[in-house]
């Protein structure tokens, strides 16, 4: 495996990770993965580097992603709105010179809050004119959602993580109606890219009903979004690369890029 680290900022955590097969030959399809963890600097890109490096094993170019998150780090934080979404843009966006990647199959696939930035960022091209991340200059082609957390004015209502989503977009949807409206999967739809979310029974970070509510949104609306129940499956369970849930979304993720014939 071959990668390359690309910075697409001056911050410490302005970040990518291309990965690239060995033997690799023509351009390749891009599947890119967004950590999770609540937005917060507690949690890193580190998160996903086996899980590239499956996917790479499979024959196609990944993409680790880091950005500005919410905390006291100096070195990790400065995150939140409208930083992270730009970040998760810029950080996209600086795909679009590489000659080796096929920009038109490209796929996101975020875990947790992750999820969340993926949903959002398959929904750029919808996004009015001079809002954060508006005019994508690569545009998905699928994303994945793995117990995303995708209704975020819900997820305030609940005070998810005591508070998480209010953490990462300055407050209350009431007090911050634009963070919430224009961040927020669920308030973007429909998003015109199909749409993959799995989410387990167990999971007791990011409650089931975020993805059932989702998917159920995004249908009536004319998306092709489809939703996998995971029975017994928790929250961290994805990243674990060799465990049924990561399985499940190795698969899913694959069949978006290249068709079945990639399920290997």
């Amino acid at each position: 495996m071959q990668t390359t680290r690309i910075d697409y900022g001056d911050h410490p955590s302005q970040w990518i990770d291309l990965s690239l097969p060995d033997a690799a030959g023509g351009t390749l399809p891009v599947a890119i993965f967004i950590h999770g963890g609540y937005w917060r600097t507690e949690h890193r890109a580190d998160q996903g580097e086996t899980l590239i490096a499956d996917l790479v094993a499979k024959g196609v170019a990944a993409v680790n992603v880091e950005y500005r998150r919410v905390g006291k780090s100096a070195i990790d934080g400065g995150g939140g709105w409208p930083a992270t979404f730009l970040d998760v843009a810029a950080a996209i966006d600086a795909l679009a010179d590489r000659e080796e990647l096929d920009l038109g199959r490209v796929v996101a696939v975020g875990h947790s809050a992750g999820g969340q930035l993926a949903a959002w960022a398959a929904a750029r091209p919808g996004l009015p004119d001079d809002d954060p991340g508006a005019g994508p200059r690569v545009r998905l082609s699928a994303y994945v959602s793995l117990a995303g957390v995708l209704d975020l004015i819900a997820g305030a209502k609940e005070r998810l993580d005591g508070g998480a989503v209010q953490n990462f977009l300055g407050g209350d949807p009431a007090a911050r109606p634009e963070a919430y409206r224009l961040g927020s999967p669920i308030n973007r739809l429909p998003i015109g890219v199909p749409g993959i979310c799995l989410h387990g029974t167990t999971d007791d970070r990011v409650p089931y009903e975020q993805t059932r509510t989702f998917v159920a949104a995004a249908t009536r609306a004319g998306d092709d979004c489809r939703s996998f129940t995971l029975v017994g499956t928790g929250h961290f369970e994805y990243l674990d690369v060799t465990s049924a849930a990561w399985a499940a979304a190795r698969s899913v993720t694959l069949s978006l890029l290249e068709g079945p014939e990639q399920q290997t």
